[in-house]
């Protein structure tokens, strides 16, 4: 599983430090699922994806859809047992820790860097 660094490179922001990166069917099914929380600087990114869902999950999170440029065409905070809108645009949804987009001021249209990590990879 590769691990990722997540930054809003519109407004020169950091989203999280530890990305992993979910692009198996069962990897994406799973995502979350089981956790018991989501750090701040943690994230999944998984791809492809149009639409999340938090159902199961014991805590809320962040999640940005983007398109294939990863410019942002979509976010919200979702709590648990809530489903998202269906995006088809979208070619992957960045699930982060609830808070990370109000600290970083991330909105639609930003466009965001996912470079991968290589001291942890």
């Amino acid at each position: 599983m590769k691990v990722y660094r997540a930054e809003n490179a519109s407004r020169g922001t950091i989203l999280a430090d530890r990305v992993f990166s979910a692009e198996s069917f069962a990897a994406r099914c799973r995502g979350l699922l089981g956790t018991r929380e989501l750090g701040t600087g943690e994230g999944v990114w998984l791809r492809p994806c149009h639409a999340i869902h938090t159902c199961f999950m014991r805590y809320a999170i962040d999640a940005l859809f983007l398109d294939k440029e990863n410019r942002l065409l979509h976010a919200g905070t979702y709590a648990p047992w809530r489903m998202s809108r269906y995006v088809p645009q979208s070619r992957g949804v960045l699930e982060l820790a609830a808070g990370a987009l109000a600290r970083s001021g991330t909105r639609p249209g930003d466009q965001i860097r996912l470079s991968i990590r290589e001291d942890l990879n």
